[in-house]
């Protein structure tokens, strides 16, 4: 290898971090742009809808800039020590696909037998993926929690979610 390769791959393993600020300053700018040109709504009054997403992207591109001033001083992320956690061992794939799936049958499911019922399927699978094995409570819960999570969305909120066959009912 030459001086000048190794020089650079120092400085990059040096300042790898100045690539999240470039990811951070993007994002930003990108959220910027997209709430510049959102619509004007005639009747608003006061703040509209492009004071939050002009925040965030303002606070994207400080961070950005905060981080990258960091790096360049010779700051440097702390590595991950974990608490209680092992991390020389493997990850916990079974797990990581157990939630795969009950998230994608939420997906599929949600248009097909309405929000409560998918719900239901994904926070029990989720449960279940994380190690929850009781099969009288945990689809009690499920059904609870997906039902609350429907009514607040539904009638709190004003977002319309599928209700599926169970719209008369509910």
């Amino acid at each position: 290898m030459s001086t000048s390769t190794v020089e650079r791959k120092s400085w990059l393993k040096e300042y790898s971090e100045l690539g999240i600020s470039v990811v951070l300053a993007a994002l930003g700018v990108l959220v910027l742009v997209d709430a510049i040109g959102l619509p004007e709504i005639p009747t608003e009054r006061g703040i509209g809808p492009d004071v939050v997403p002009i925040v965030v992207g303002s606070a994207l591109i400080l961070v950005a800039l905060l981080l990258a001033r960091d790096v360049l001083r010779g700051g440097k992320g702390e590595a991950e020590g974990g608490e209680d956690i092992d991390l020389s061992a493997p990850g916990d794939w079974r797990t990581v696909l157990l939630l795969a799936a009950a998230f994608l049958a939420n997906v599929v499911l949600i248009g097909l037998v309405g929000f409560p019922i998918s719900g239901t399927v994904l926070f029990w699978g989720a449960a279940y993926a994380l190690g929850s094995r009781d099969f009288v409570r945990d689809p009690l819960v499920a059904a609870g929690l997906s039902l609350v999570t429907y009514f607040v969305f539904n009638d709190l909120l004003g977002v319309s979610l599928p209700g599926g066959p169970l719209m008369g009912v509910l």
